[in-house]
């Protein structure tokens, strides 16, 4: 990955990569999951969802070591149990093929999730008998050229017999090319003893392991088209899929109309009949019932039902806004509430404010909240007109129906439906033009 980060702490699609397999494993309720990590361990514990152990692997010696520090973090297996072991950086598995493997009948010793690439380069390959059961798996760089001529790949998902896997590790030895310990070999030894290994056979999208950034973006792009689907089988409607970006753990409920250039984040939710987009990006942050949000960032932001936010719109954390409220072009906003029809429609900056209902800020006006050293707050009633280019110093309070003059410097609270002007008298020097023009020629130097 040429990365700082473990590969299955990378992201794709809302999700780091082991968070898509323990999410696949979860409908199948399993008594116990573990996870075994090693080299930055302390950047994958804090995607492990409570009731998951986390088991250290000191050394990485191969997967047949990884799995035997994998059952000593287990407890009471009993011999019939069955034990699924997994890549955590497979991110595409889906529950409906793990649960056809963990449905090992008593009889089979194993099952293991098999598929056919066109290009099996960089796997183990699968020897089946006439009969069609799993013999051998034989790992790519151990592969004699009849057997990496095979397209059919051991994908690395297995389901053991507890007694078995366990009684089949102590026999794994570390004598073969790269002197590891190899979960595969544990294939041959049951084999070797007459156990039955049955394939389970999977799509090649399914069983796509993570090993580079360009995997990683491949895998992001099908798991979106398949979180998109999803979305459309439901009732969401999408001008363009394929240029449309939601995170697995977004919310958007049916009716919601979501365009081009979308990029939905977290734990955003979009309520039905809002129209997202076009190019929007929102991470944490609630867009109501019927509101519309277009070429705008929201960042834990709530916007009310019938709410307009945009053109060019950035909402920080903190904002609020009430039904009907409107952001418009170029208006920034934290840590901010516009109560309910209030409206700030363009070229404004609004923070650590309180708006009361249908109050409307005029262009060009900001909240002047910070004054070098904390921040202050500032209180708008209701039906306030605050007119243009109006600097309000906090702390500062207007009261209801209060209106604010053009290019005002507000200093001092305004008392309930008063009108506050702060500005110098307007002065007119009749002639000015035409003797700074002459002032102008004469400091000119002659050419």
């Amino acid at each position: 990955m040429i990365s700082d980060r473990p590969k299955v702490a990378h992201m794709a699609a809302g999700r780091p990569l082991i968070a898509w397999v323990l999410e696949a494993v979860r409908p199948l309720q399993p008594v116990s999951m573990v996870v075994v990590v090693g080299h930055g361990a302390e950047l994958v514990h804090p995607h492990l969802p409570a009731g998951v152990t986390a088991a250290m692997q000191g050394e990485q010696l191969g997967t047949g070591h990884a799995a035997r520090v994998g059952l000593d973090a287990l407890e009471d297996v009993a011999p019939n149990d069955t034990i699924m072991v997994l890549y955590g950086d497979m991110p595409l598995l889906t529950t409906d093929l793990l649960r056809r493997l963990a449905g090992r009948p008593d009889n089979v010793a194993a099952r293991l999730v098999t598929s056919v690439f066109d290009d099996p380069t960089g796997y183990g390959r699968v020897i089946r008998d006439e009969r069609g059961l799993v013999v051998e798996v034989v790992e790519e760089r151990d592969c004699d050229d009849a057997q990496r001529a095979i397209r059919e790949i051991n994908a690395g998902a297995y389901a053991f017999r507890g007694k078995d896997l366990i009684d089949a590790l102590g026999g794994v030895s570390n004598q073969n090319a790269q002197g590891e310990y190899y979960l595969t070999d544990v294939i041959g030894i049951l084999v070797g003893r007459g156990e039955r290994l049955e394939p389970v056979e999977a799509t090649p999208e399914e069983v796509v392991g993570i090993n580079s950034q360009e995997q990683l973006s491949e895998a992001r792009r099908l798991l979106q088209a398949r979180t998109n689907q999803a979305l459309m089988e439901s009732g969401v409607w999408m001008l363009d899929p394929d240029r449309t970006y939601i995170d697995d753990t977004v919310t958007v409920e049916p009716g919601a109309r979501i365009y081009p250039g979308v990029h939905l984040e977290g734990g955003t939710t979009v309520g039905a009949g809002a129209q997202v987009g076009p190019d929007v990006f929102a991470v944490d942050s609630t867009i109501g019932a019927g509101a519309t949000v277009w070429y705008a960032v929201l960042r834990g932001a709530s916007v009310g039902e019938d709410c307009e936010v945009g053109p060019y719109a950035s909402l920080r954390p903190g904002t609020v806004l009430e039904r009907g409220a409107k952001v418009g072009t170029f208006v920034e906003t934290k840590n901010t509430t516009l109560g309910e029809r209030a409206k700030a429609p363009h070229l404004a900056y609004l923070g650590d404010a309180t708006v009361g209902p249908r109050s409307n800020i005029g262009a060009g006006s900001i909240t002047c909240n910070y004054d070098g050293y904390e921040k202050h707050t500032t209180v708008i009633g209701e039906d306030v007109f605050i007119g243009s280019d109006t600097m309000l110093v906090a702390p500062v309070t207007i009261g209801d129906r209060a209106v604010t003059g053009a290019g005002s410097v507000i200093t001092d609270d305004v008392s309930e439906g008063s009108l506050a002007v702060e500005r110098s008298e307007q002065k007119e020097i009749p002639g000015y033009s035409q003797r700074r023009a002459k002032r102008h020629a004469a400091e000119k130097p002659e050419d």
